[in-house]
């Protein structure tokens, strides 16, 4: 189906697969990403103006009408193809050419060039850097945005925060995130005490870390309020 939207920001996503070409398994891994994108689409379709898709290889991208779900999309499609590493490059703009909801392909315009750039940019920085500074990037088509430089920013630390877990610690995090409950219940479907899943997540700044994707999205609602009031 197609429709058509004027003067609407948009969110595209563009992810693909670090390092897909050195995979032994990767017909494998396209087939598991492309059932987690089909998951994806029918759980946050009131969020998605068009499907998240397998473009180029391993590149597979989506649209966004809402920013409320992003980081929650973004982050399952990380856990469920673990321990696979992935990129994203976020763009918040207009879509100026049709749009067909069953895909998201075809469609052109700001947001999509937006997205392209940010994820070139995270491509750049993994060349000059040994150690990955983040594996997501926003870009807006305004470089010196404060609020798209601060959520750049934040989005480093958060990779830094990520690199310090073990298997285990990370595993009760993603488990707390997916499920948005208590440490109760986490503990109860993974087998263990309680009060270890207490120290893991306050020793790992659990509640930080999850305060700062909360704050990340609030952002992104600004700054869409921002664009669509121009």
């Amino acid at each position: 189906m197609l429709f058509f939207f004027n003067n609407v920001p948009f969110i595209a996503v563009i992810g693909d697969i670090r390092g897909s070409k050195h995979l032994d398994n990767r017909k494998e891994i396209q087939d598991k990403l492309r059932k987690i994108l089909d998951k994806i689409n029918n759980k946050y379709k009131s969020d998605i103006a068009a499907k998240f898709v397998i473009t180029l290889g391993d590149e597979f991208q989506g649209l966004l009408s809402a920013e409320e779900n992003l980081l929650n999309i973004l982050q399952e499609i990380r856990i469920q193809l673990f321990p696979v590493e992935l990129r994203y490059g976020i763009g918040i703009g207009e879509i100026t050419t049709d749009i067909d909801t069953e895909m998201a392909l075809g469609a052109d315009g700001p947001g999509y060039y937006n997205a392209r750039s940010a994820i070139e940019m995270v491509r750049q920085n993994e060349k000059k850097n040994k150690a990955v500074l983040t594996d997501v990037r926003l870009n807006i088509g305004d470089d010196n945005n404060k609020q798209v430089i601060l959520i750049n920013t934040i989005f480093e630390l958060i990779k830094v925060i990520e690199r310090g877990w073990t298997d285990k610690q990370r595993e009760i995090i993603w488990d707390m995130l997916q499920h948005q409950d208590g440490q109760v219940e986490a503990a109860h479907r993974l087998g263990i005490t309680q009060s270890y899943v207490q120290k893991v997540l306050t020793k790992e700044g659990y509640y930080t870390y999850e305060k700062a994707l909360r704050d990340i999205n609030y952002s992104l609602g600004g700054l869409i309020n921002e664009k669509g009031s121009i």
